[in-house]
């Protein structure tokens, strides 16, 4: 997957990853996708309700070494 944007929210707790990701989707060109590397278990539930709301895509989401991984296309 081809990622235009990362951007680093570890150690942030919500709502400081999506408002990061909110600020980084608003700079990008539709169809770009931003990578968000989070430490808060919490962000899972988070970015997938802030994809439903906002219409970004969540392209893909993972975890492993206590860090979130999520994918989002800008809409």
């Amino acid at each position: 997957m081809e990622v235009q944007k990362e951007i680093d929210t570890r150690g942030l707790n919500c709502p400081l990853p999506i408002l990061k990701a909110k600020k980084a989707l608003a700079d990008m060109a539709s169809g770009q996708v931003l990578k968000v590397v989070a430490t808060d278990p919490g962000s899972v539930r988070d970015f997938q309700a802030f994809a439903r709301q906002t219409g970004n895509e969540l392209v893909e989401q993972s975890s492993g070494s206590n860090e979130f991984t999520h994918y989002l296309r800008r809409r």
